[in-house]
């Protein structure tokens, strides 16, 4: 899906729901990792390497943590070699770490986020049950960025739209009331007209 429609948001609700807290839930910014040596960061650096005995930011978070939510956040822009790393991940469940340490994912849950393809299909695009015309056109799409090895791990793929004027007041309003149940210990309470919830 484009981007703020919400793909990074559900994340964090789902590592709420998974694990109970936001904060086990791993953001990788794949934009970071468009690099070959950038698999290192991942994993740590091999020995005889600068930084071999600093672990991996992957490795180390979910060996310490294997109930992990991790995201990777717009995965196309990653190094073909990181995309090879986390291919082993989904395949294996598991992953070696720079100091030779086996790292078990069996445990975490792997999104993926994406905005490729979705300059073609916004218009098509759904959440869940989409047509399936158009949701063959996104995944078309999804398959002139990833292999098709690399498709074929995922358990599921879900389409996300833009969102619609009534989701956004809808998401307006969930905002204020977690700023008042903030606000209700120093006894205050914020209200907010529908014209300046529009605006």
């Amino acid at each position: 899906g484009r981007t703020g429609v919400g793909k990074t948001e559900m994340s964090k609700q789902l590592a709420i729901e998974h694990v109970g807290s936001a904060d086990s839930m791993m953001r990788l910014e794949m934009r970071e990792y468009m690099e070959k040596h950038s698999v290192d960061k991942g994993v740590g650096e091999p020995p005889g390497y600068v930084g071999y005995d600093e672990a991996g930011q992957l490795t180390e978070k979910v060996r310490r943590n294997p109930y992990s939510l991790i995201l990777l956040d717009e995965v196309e822009k990653a190094h073909p070699d990181v995309m090879h790393m986390f291919l082993q991940v989904l395949d294996d469940g598991r992953l070696t770490d720079g100091q030779g340490r086996t790292v078990s994912f069996k445990d975490a849950i792997i999104i993926m986020t994406s905005n490729a393809g979705t300059g073609k299909a916004e218009a098509s695009v759904g959440f869940g049950a989409a047509r399936e015309g158009r949701t063959n056109s996104v995944l078309g799409e999804l398959g002139n960025f990833f292999s098709p090895e690399f498709m074929n791990r995922f358990d599921g793929i879900i389409e996300f739209k833009p969102l619609s004027k009534d989701n956004l007041l809808q998401i307006v309003d969930l905002m204020l009331a977690d700023v008042n149940k903030r606000l209700s210990s120093n006894n205050i309470h914020l209200d907010v007209t529908d014209k300046v919830k529009e605006k």
